[in-house]
């Protein structure tokens, strides 16, 4: 993102959670409208047993933070703890941003966070930061998936992911036809340009013409 462009759609996949919410938040306050999809897929630091949401008393990372409450209203008072792992994503860049200034609502204002690949942004460039990729930061085995930790917690939270996930196959299978349509087609031009006679009139017209 050097240059200022209308919309910014980034893959969040492999992404650690912290490190891209981090670049996001900033670009946010300068201005830049940006689109975060496949929120299912970034990573949060950690393995599965210190990261997951398990109610047990074993003090667990995120099970803490789930378990954080108001003491005169629980109920009511919040704080609100987002089980979809967009709304997670987003509010760690809330909390990136002086959210409660107009400056900082206006750039949540340009924020929006999707999982999977919503129909608008499967025809553009999606950006990636491989410096804030998993691979760059730690071994895969000592990250967790934010749709697994996710997943882990409610069952509502399962049938969102296993539903995004559906929808996830149906588009890579689309894209897949589309991609083997456009080399067909492709190939099919190469074959024709090689195959194509030219009579001598055409070639002196062609001729004339510069070709």
């Amino acid at each position: 993102m050097s240059s200022f462009e209308s919309v910014v759609i980034i893959d969040g996949k492999g992404h650690l959670l912290g490190r891209l919410a981090s670049i996001v938040a900033k670009q946010l306050l300068s201005g830049q409208k940006i689109v975060v999809v496949r929120c299912e897929a970034l990573n949060i630091s950690g393995e599965f047993f210190r990261a997951k949401p398990d109610p047990t008393p074993t003090t667990v990372k995120y099970a803490a933070y789930l378990r954080k409450m108001t003491r005169y209203n629980p109920t009511r008072g919040g704080p609100f703890h987002f089980r979809a792992p967009s709304r997670i994503f987003y509010k760690a860049v809330r909390g990136m941003i002086p959210h409660k200034t107009a400056r900082g609502a206006a750039a949540l204002q340009r924020l929006k966070v999707f999982e999977g690949v919503p129909p608008p942004t499967t025809s553009r460039r999606r950006w990636s930061f491989p410096r804030l990729c998993v691979s760059c930061a730690c071994s895969p085995a000592a990250s967790t998936a934010l749709s697994v930790v996710s997943a882990t917690r409610t069952a509502g939270s399962t049938r969102m992911l296993l539903r995004g996930m559906l929808l996830e196959e149906r588009r890579k299978a689309k894209s897949a036809a589309y991609y083997e349509r456009k080399k067909l087609a492709q190939r099919q031009l190469s074959e024709a340009k090689k195959n194509a006679k030219v009579d001598d009139k055409t070639a002196q017209a062609l001729t004339s013409y510069g070709y």
